[in-house]
């Protein structure tokens, strides 16, 4: 799973795998260690969450999803989800999760065999 974050807006993008098994599991997580710290970012599904939300604590960034539209989700092709969450001051954090597509033009990309197929790509 990939963590994107710039200025009030967070992104996650899950390969394949990452998508079956969030499925599978309902959450998924991944973390980066800083010498003696740890950040963690997780995507949850929650059957008590109503709308996508992110909250942060404890050195983990915690996306919610409903699960309903979550199971759907892992299950069609719908590239993914974009909303924004109010922060307060008249701010909102822009959320995205998506399918992450191969790379048209990086084709020793690791992640490609695992990756969703390029809709840019025409054969």
């Amino acid at each position: 799973m990939k963590l994107r974050i710039k200025g009030n807006s967070i992104r996650l993008r899950l390969l394949k795998s990452e998508v079956e098994r969030f499925a599978a599991e309902g959450a998924i997580s991944e973390q980066i260690g800083f010498g003696g710290s740890v950040l963690r970012y997780s995507l949850r599904m929650s059957d008590k969450a109503e709308s996508i939300n992110a909250r942060f604590a404890n050195n983990e960034i915690e996306i919610l999803i409903p699960e309903a539209g979550a199971r759907d989700w892992t299950g069609n092709g719908d590239v993914g989800f974009e909303t924004e969450q109010a922060i307060g001051g008249g701010e909102a954090l822009a959320i995205i999760i998506e399918k992450d597509f191969a790379c048209v033009d990086r084709p020793d990309d690791p992640d490609r065999e695992d990756a969703f197929p390029n809709p840019n790509v025409t054969c």
